[in-house]
């Protein structure tokens, strides 16, 4: 997967849910807060969970099998450590395409000892040797266009776990309502040429709350497009409008925050609205009527390519790349964004030439746009790496031939 949004083709599926409930819950420990009336017991609590996706990238299916989740409050805990408290789930594959503009999942859920939580494993079945129609394959992608099912490999984690970061907090006789949020995109990534895809799971933890951003796309565009924000904790939240109604929905968003959501797609002018804001009072912020749809006229583009690396010259093959513009008064744009190519750590991202588009939010009458001229074309490139700081290019890379390539290769630093 060479480029951000790859954009995949197929018209947005309808959930029409998997009924998976928790076949059993093993509390392995756990740890947790003192209790209360001088009962020396923890108190307990419960935590619930589901599954929700961001949007993927030339796929017409991801299909993913959970088996288990496994919780600790400490951060480096290791796999075999006590204290970990588990979730098991039937086995039964979910596809994440049906899990978009903030349709869940719901997974089980587990008692907890009160305390504070920061790590989440995710444990997945293993594909079948010999899949078959009645035994289908647990892990799997169907490219846009194909009905054929690819299997997805996991390198590594499988047996013990994907681990999230997380950080949430379990109480005493409440329910801690949490919602995985599986960035498809990000954990797909296209091995060369060798026609292996690799499964390696980008998936924030995050609370359900019942907030959400709301608003229209041309459905013609729809397919087309990634809407996009940054939440208080740096989450990249995503997903793809409806390709039949235009409609897209950034749910589950933190209160009390100015939003940019940001809309982007290859061969398209970005558009960005500012100033959005969330809260619970109001549930849901609505930017524009599904008559006057957002608009993201065509764009020539370019492409920025090359490798990362650390100051040792080692390819970082789990590197993340993210093209960034920075508008006029500061706010950032996230408008690309891909993997590196585990074969090579080379990454390749298409990106608009055109201005973007911004408007400033209005709790009522349409959004005006204004095309910010001195952002066109221009890009900061951040590579990012666990174990790595990120590295962002200064200057920014700037654009400016259609059907270009520009090389920037980086190297990051421990």
């Amino acid at each position: 997967m060479s480029n951000l949004h790859g954009f995949r083709s197929a018209k947005a599926l309808c959930w029409t849910g998997l009924g998976l409930i928790a076949a059993g819950l093993a509390a392995c420990g756990g740890g947790g807060g003192g209790g209360g009336g001088g009962d020396s017991t923890p108190q307990q609590g419960t935590l619930k969970l589901a599954m929700t996706d961001a949007p993927a990238c030339g796929y017409d299916h991801v299909y993913v099998t959970v088996t288990k989740i496994r919780v600790h409050q400490s951060a480096t805990a290791g796999t075999t450590d006590s204290g970990w408290s588990e979730l098991t789930i039937p086995a039964q594959r979910i596809d994440l395409l049906g899990l978009t503009n903030g349709v869940l999942q719901e997974l089980g859920s587990l008692p907890l000892s009160a305390g504070n939580y920061q790590q989440v494993r995710l444990v997945l079945a293993d594909n079948p040797s010999n899949p078959t129609s009645a035994n289908p394959l647990a892990n799997a992608l169907v490219l846009s266009g194909s009905t054929n099912e690819i299997a997805l490999t996991t390198p590594s984690g499988q047996q013990s776990g994907f681990k999230l970061k997380a950080n949430f907090n379990v109480t005493g006789g409440q329910v801690a309502d949490m919602v995985l949020d599986f960035d498809a995109c990000k954990s797909i990534v296209k091995a060369g040429n060798s026609g292996n895809y690799n499964l390696k799971p980008v998936v924030a933890v995050i609370k359900r709350l019942t907030t959400a951003i709301v608003g229209y796309v041309d459905p013609a565009q729809a397919s087309s497009i990634v809407v996009s924000t940054r939440d208080p904790d740096n989450n990249l939240r995503a997903t793809v409008p409806n390709a039949t109604t235009g409609k897209f929905v950034l749910a589950y968003l933190p209160e009390n925050i100015n939003y940019t959501v940001v809309l982007a797609g290859q061969n398209l002018t970005t558009a960005a609205v500012t100033g959005v804001p969330v809260s619970i009072a109001a549930g849901t912020t609505t930017l524009n009527a599904s008559t006057a749809p957002i608009p993201l006229p065509t764009s020539a583009s370019a492409t920025v390519a090359g490798k990362v690396t650390n100051t040792s010259n080692t390819p970082l093959t789990d590197a993340e790349v993210n093209a960034q513009q920075v508008l006029s008064a500061g706010q950032k744009l996230d408008v690309a964004w891909t993997l590196v190519d585990p074969a090579n750590a080379n990454y390749s991202l298409t990106l608009p030439l055109g201005a973007p588009n911004k408007a400033t939010y209005v709790a009522s009458g349409p959004l005006v746009f204004t095309a910010d001229t001195a952002a066109a074309g221009k890009y900061n490139i951040l590579g990012s790496a666990a174990g790595y700081t990120t590295q962002t290019t200064a200057p920014a890379v700037t654009l400016t031939a259609a059907n270009s390539v520009t090389t920037k290769d980086l190297v990051l630093a421990p």
